[in-house]
């Protein structure tokens, strides 16, 4: 498929299908199936149909007699050689007709057109038209936008029918070896945009250069491969034009040529350029100039490739960083770096998205030092969608020189930020999108401080510390799909306005965090997992007072269809609107009140009837019993008990937290800082035996067991089978033989059935948590050693055999 064609089918398939899901067989595809004829069972429902690359030679009247909704039909790369005129008699909604790439002959005997009132979009490129020369049945179609045509000759007055239809584009196919055109041929079309489409290596002929420069605001040339010599001499020529956008498309073409074109464009009166889809060759070893003056406003790059291998890449980036406009966009391009201009740029917009760029952006290097870009102090705003940038802090030096920065984009990167280093934003900066990264909170110390719209969705947030940057002009904050546990407090955002937090992880958002934000009209909380019990009963009165009509406070967005229960199991994607949760069973006073007189009368009873049956006495039997039992089991343990234990524990963990456990688990417990022997599977497991006979060899080798406990843990299997033999030697041990490390929060929902002595091991036992704050890291590191503290009588001697 060309490229013209293609444009034209995609243009179709949005103006002409907009809507057309009414039915579920509204769409028809019957392409590629060796039809010689329209089908008759076509459903009337249909309102696309697609009959491309087929057979059909001829249409008939009532061929789509059964289709009265059809609005798009695509009948191109058949054989068609005629049309009846009645064809599309029953067809009055249509808009949207594709007849490329047939045999149709002559266009000025298209007399099924007269029935086409209501179209849109016409493709009638590649067929076997002789001339342009357009019939009458052409000026029915006075609601047309888009026409695509090919001939072999232009004439004068061949669109003399058209005169009257404004188009929004013109589309001429020069698809023939031989063609002619005339000059002034063109001066009866009305059309926004003239698209000229070669073929081969075509050149394009001088006066239709010409003409089209002089008459249409907008051209676009495709599939050029050569003839730029007499196109820049043609421009030069031309100095005041018509044309003030002009977009190539699909070119082949050298450095020289493309320099020399934009140079030469520079100094026209073409105000936009657009370059899309070009190989280059032939690519520089030295400096290019530009023109240093110009009436352009916009230089669009999208789509390189270069065919070369070795040549300059500073000289491309500064020849393209140099162009004198106001709006440079070079977008899914394999660039690497961006180099500073030579002088002070007069760049208001940048746009590099999409691209390869790295930390080093518009630096560059003297001798060891870092000299940072002071030429792009005009630019308001920057867009580095897409790339390869990694280091937050790194970016915000490169553009600190950028003072009349106002709008920065940095999504879709791999941007992180830990907090050490200071950060240094130009002072003007208001719109910052950092979304689609890896910043967590500590992002919130390196922000620019006039900040006002931060979107900072997709991310890795957990929550926003209290020692953060004032941002007092910050208005909205985007906290979409991030780690939130609650909602954050407004103490340093006190302007704040609009705050969104869907799809984080709030169970029960505090409410009562809201009062530090007198601003805030609107909230987002949707599809969070929101445990409906007593902590949530402020936030369903929230979102039900804001829908109430004489409501003036917070707006809860998407309330009520996208907020459901996750636990517990009985009411689980029940709204919250419709979840009550009685005040009597989260007030105490309340439930003590209710409770306290009757448990009275059934205290008394139950006294009396203990005192009648002798139940005393049972109960004192039974506590000398149970406290017999417990001293035995807490008796001292002897050393032949130890025989064979080498390590003071085995340590259980998901190989997804292995991380935490190399780096921070076994340097605190084994070496100088722990002095503890500990086994686990990457160091003690002996290659050639089975998993399962490892884990119980170095259960038995261990005093105790420490389970490392996170969602990972309770999703992998072997995790699974070392918890299970490690409850049977605690019926040897004792209790205090599994030690167990909460890494992160795990409700008792989130852990699965088979996973029963887990859940009984954590209501009955203490449990170790893994804190966040770093200042309690030293307290934790201890009562872990404390635990695991035991002396083993072979230490010293495995310490000498090895």
């Amino acid at each position: 498929m060309t490229p013209v064609t293609a444009a034209l089918w995609a243009a179709a398939m949005l103006m002409g299908l907009q809507g057309s899901s009414s039915f579920p067989d509204s769409r028809v595809d019957l392409s590629s199936k060796n039809l010689s004829s329209v089908p008759r069972d076509l459903p009337w429902k249909a309102e696309s149909i697609d009959l491309s690359c087929n057979h059909i030679q001829l249409l008939h009247k009532g061929d789509f007699k059964n289709t009265p909704l059809l609005r798009f039909l695509n009948i191109s790369w058949n054989s068609l050689k005629d049309i009846d005129e009645e064809t599309f008699l029953d067809t009055p909604l249509l808009k949207d007709l594709d007849l490329s790439h047939n045999g149709l002959r002559n266009l000025s005997g298209q007399r099924y057109l007269l029935h086409t009132e209501n179209l849109l979009v016409l493709n009638l490129a590649f067929n076997t038209f002789l001339t342009m020369t357009l019939g009458s049945e052409f000026s029915s179609l006075v609601k047309l936008e888009t026409l695509a045509l090919g001939a072999q000759n232009i004439s004068l007055g061949d669109f003399k029918n058209i005169a009257k239809v404004k188009l929004r584009t013109l589309t001429l196919s020069l698809e023939n070896k031989t063609w002619n055109y005339t000059a002034g041929s063109l001066i009866d079309v009305q059309a926004q945009r003239l698209q000229i489409a070669l073929t081969g290596s075509r050149i394009l002929d001088h006066d239709l250069v010409a003409d089209t420069l002089s008459l249409f605001a907008e051209v676009e040339l495709m599939n050029l491969r050569s003839g730029y010599k007499d196109l820049s001499e043609q421009l030069i020529e031309r100095v005041e034009t018509l044309t003030s956008h002009l977009y190539l498309t699909n070119i082949y073409i050298s450095w020289k040529d493309l320099t020399d074109c934009v140079n030469i464009l520079l100094r026209t009166s073409i105000t936009h350029l657009r370059i899309s889809d070009v190989t280059m060759y032939n690519m520089p070893f030295q400096e290019t100039n530009v023109t240093q003056t110009s009436k352009m406003k916009s230089f669009t790059a999208r789509k390189a490739v270069v065919k070369d291998f070795f040549f300059s890449q500073e000289a491309v980036y500064n020849f393209f960083i140099n162009i004198p406009v106001e709006s440079l966009a070079m977008v899914e391009m394999p660039m690497i770096h961006m180099t500073c201009p030579k002088s002070h740029s007069p760049i208001l917009q940048l746009d590099f998205s999409n691209c390869a760029l790295s930390d080093s952006i518009f630096s560059r290097v003297e001798g060891e030092e870092i000299l940072e870009c002071e030429k792009l102090d005009n630019v308001r705003k920057l867009n580095l969608v897409g790339n390869n940038l990694r280091s937050l802090q790194m970016l915000s030096k490169r553009v600190q020189y950028m003072k009349s920065l106002r709008h920065l984009d940095l999504s879709i990167n791999s941007l992180v930020y830990d907090g050490l280093l200071e950060c240094f934003w130009p002072p003007n900066i208001t719109n910052m999108t950092l979304s689609s990264n890896g910043l967590t909170g500590s992002v919130f110390k390196c922000l620019p401080k006039a900040t006002e719209n931060l979107d900072l969705q997709n991310n890795q947030v957990s929550v926003i510390p209290s020692s953060i940057l004032k941002l007092g002009n910050l208005s909205s904050l985007n906290l979409n799909s991030n780690r939130l546990r609650d909602l954050p407090v407004c103490t340093g955002f006190p302007l704040l306005s609009e705050l969104l937090l869907k799809s984080n992880s709030l169970h029960a958002p505090s409410v009562n965090k809201l009062e530090s934000c007198p601003e805030l009209k609107t909230l987002d909380v949707s599809y969070n997992p929101f445990t409906c019990t007593c902590a949530l009963r402020s936030f369903i009165s929230l979102g039900i007072k804001s829908k109430r009509r004489s409501h003036t406070g917070i707006q809860l967005l998407s309330w009520p269809k996208d907020y459901y229960c996750t636990y517990p199991e009985a009411v689980r994607d029940f709204s919250l609107k419709d979840i009550s949760i009685p005040e009597v069973s989260c007030n105490v006073g309340l439930l003590a009140a209710a409770i306290l007189g009757p448990a009275v009368i059934v205290m008394i009873a139950i006294v009396t009837m203990c005192h009648h049956l002798d139940v005393p006495w049972y109960m004192g039997m039974i506590w000398q019993w149970t406290r017999a039992k417990h001293r035995a089991r807490m008796r001292q343990v002897r050393p032949e008990d130890l025989l064979g234990v080498e390590f003071h524990a085995f340590v259980s963990y998901s190989q997804h937290d292995s991380d935490w456990v190399q780096n921070s688990l076994l340097p605190n417990l084994e070496g100088p800082a722990g002095g503890l022997q500990i086994c686990h599977h990457e160091k003690s497991f002996v290659p050639g035996k089975t998993i399962i006979e490892n884990i119980i060899t170095c259960l038995e080798k261990s005093r105790r067991s420490v389970f490392v406990l996170s969602a990972n843990f309770v999703k992998s299997e072997w995790c699974h089978y070392e918890l299970y033999f490690a409850s049977h030697q605690r019926l040897a041990w004792g209790p205090d033989s599994v030690v167990l490390v909460l890494l992160e929060p795990l409700p008792q929902y989130l852990i699965p059935s088979k996973y029963n002595q887990l859940k009984s091991m954590m209501n009955r036992h203490t449990y170790l948590e893994w804190p966040q704050e770093r200042a309690k890291h030293r307290l934790f590191w201890a009562n872990l050693r404390a635990a695991l503290q035991a002396d083993l009588p072979n230490a010293s001697v495995t310490h000498e055999e090895e």
